[in-house]
């Protein structure tokens, strides 16, 4: 994988306004603003063919519409974010995305979303959402959701550790989350847990985007970033070595393309089109382009159980 430019990126990140998982900044991992800089890796989809009979479970509208309009939160690199070209979206949920499409005869169109947007808009704004949903049951109220990837949590420090930390105890540190996320729901518990076994509370900073989430650990406003593991091990590597995760990855859990609860149909199209995927070892491939593939599922499931 090219290396990129996330310091540049993350410090010039709230000065672009693009429109569009989870905004002050937008560029997730990579600069918008500097045209020397290599473009993201990506995956070539010339090799995806189509398979007619996951495409003939599409609904007649989407079908006859030949694309398939996406909500993404692209400030989640490696797996969501914008290309250094500072308007194309990529990362391996953006490849992904746009395999399953054309496993289904169509064009993928993402669109930039704040992350909490994106599910509220499924059926209206958007016909699908990726955007490094992990499955929850309060999700699974909302939404259809057809799991692809597993992936755990984990936290970053600045590099030797200096408050001298454990994954068991980060209790009175000032901890970055990005909102809408399942660790925006999960560091008010471990606060919470903190002070029941005596201790200081954590100092809890919430961003739109993670690239601020990652920023402000990096420059010294907290001690802690909490994010899902492909995001803290991309941010590790993209900030040469000023972070370094804490412990070993934890909780972890699988992650689904969003579907509108009412369109079961394209729920199952997108079944269908993933599972094509895997079976061929595509999305192994994909993911291989991002040094993500140890977080692929083998089998595609409807609204798993969570």
């Amino acid at each position: 994988m090219r290396k990129l430019p996330v310091l540049v990126a993350l410090a010039a990140a709230a000065t672009l306004a693009l429109s569009g998982c989870t905004d002050a900044s937008q560029t997730g991992a990579t600069s918008g603003s500097d045209d020397s800089s290599s473009p993201a890796p990506t995956f070539d989809l010339s090799s995806i063919q189509k398979d007619d009979a996951a495409a003939k479970l599409l609904p007649a509208d989407v079908a006859a519409s030949g694309k398939l309009t996406v909500g993404t939160d692209t400030t989640y690199a490696p797996a969501e974010f914008i290309d250094p070209d500072g308007k194309t979206p990529v990362g391996y949920d953006i490849d992904l995305i746009d395999a399953v499409a054309a496993v289904l005869g169509l064009d993928a169109e993402p669109q930039t979303a704040e992350f909490p947007s994106i599910i509220p808009g499924l059926g209206s704004k958007y016909d699908v959402g990726i955007s490094s949903f992990t499955i929850t049951p309060e999700r699974l109220e909302s939404a259809n959701m057809v799991s692809y990837f597993s992936a755990g949590e984990a936290y970053a420090v600045p590099k030797g550790n200096p408050e001298k930390l454990t994954v068991d105890d980060i209790c009175g540190m000032t901890v970055t989350v990005q909102n809408g996320t399942i660790q925006d729901d999960e560091v008010d518990d471990i606060s919470t847990k903190c002070e029941s076994d005596g201790k200081d509370p954590l100092k809890v900073l919430n961003y739109d985007s993670q690239a601020d989430a990652t920023t402000n650990v990096v420059g010294g406003k907290a001690d802690v970033m909490f994010a899902d593991s492909p995001i803290v091990q991309y941010a590790v590597t993209q900030t040469d070595g000023q972070l370094e995760q804490l412990g070993d990855t934890f909780s972890s859990a699988p992650q689904g393309i969003a579907v509108a609860k009412d369109d079961e149909d394209l729920a199952k199209a997108i079944q269908a089109a993933l599972q094509v995927l895997m079976d061929d070892g595509d999305m192994t491939k994909i993911l291989d382009v991002w040094g993500a593939s140890d977080g692929a599922l083998d089998t595609a499931e409807l609204n798993p159980a969570s």
